[in-house]
């Protein structure tokens, strides 16, 4: 796989992080002639997976149209790439990796960590990524900070602790954030490629 190019981060007021130079993803997948593969020879192409599935079983139809092999018609995925950490199988099916591909190639890695989360049992569910997704965060702790932020916790301290006490009264997001996710709340997954945590509401 080829090395994306550096890319700046920026900090949104919220404490979420926005990539300003996100790098672009192309998922793209190698399909092979299995009549070839079987006959000991090596035939097949590179196709961008990003594309509706029409026109990826088009690429492949021609890939198998081309073939010295004769009548050659069973196919399978035997390598692939950016696809940000999801695991693709031989015969896994064209509808849910253009779906895959599309959304990485729209939203990025998340939509890659979202897949990886969804797991391939559960890839009917990868529409709801949108309704789901909270952001890239620089861990789970920032997520908490925020959420009690957005809750008014500060103005309520102020209201109802002496001044000279607010100092001395927190909130332990860290715990919060912890207690979030091993019930189930919230899910987060690792940015391999700039650190920080993709989370998800399940």
């Amino acid at each position: 796989m080829s090395e994306q190019a550096p890319h700046r981060q920026e900090h949104l007021p919220n404490g979420q992080e926005e990539h300003e130079q996100e790098p672009k993803h192309q998922p793209r997948i190698y399909v092979a002639s299995l009549s070839d593969y079987n006959a000991g020879r090596l035939h097949g192409k590179w196709l961008d997976a990003a594309q509706y599935p029409e026109a990826l079983l088009a690429g492949i139809s021609a890939m198998l149209a081309a073939s010295p092999e004769p009548g050659a018609e069973e196919w399978a995925i035997h390598d692939y790439e950016q696809f940000c950490g999801v695991r693709l199988g031989e015969y896994d099916s064209i509808e849910s990796l253009s779906k895959i591909a599309l959304g990485i190639a729209e939203h990025g890695a998340a939509f890659g960590a979202w897949a990886s989360y969804l797991g391939h049992d559960s890839w009917d569910d990868l529409d709801r990524f949108e309704d789901c997704y909270q952001g890239h965060w620089e861990s789970l702790t920032d997520y908490a900070e925020s959420l009690l932020e957005d809750l008014g916790l500060d103005e309520i301290i102020e209201r109802a602790v002496p001044e000279n006490l607010q100092p001395y009264v927190r909130i332990d997001a860290e715990a919060l954030a912890r207690d979030m996710s091993y019930s189930g709340e919230l899910y987060a997954v690792d940015d391999d490629e700039t650190g920080g945590v993709f989370l998800f509401w399940p």
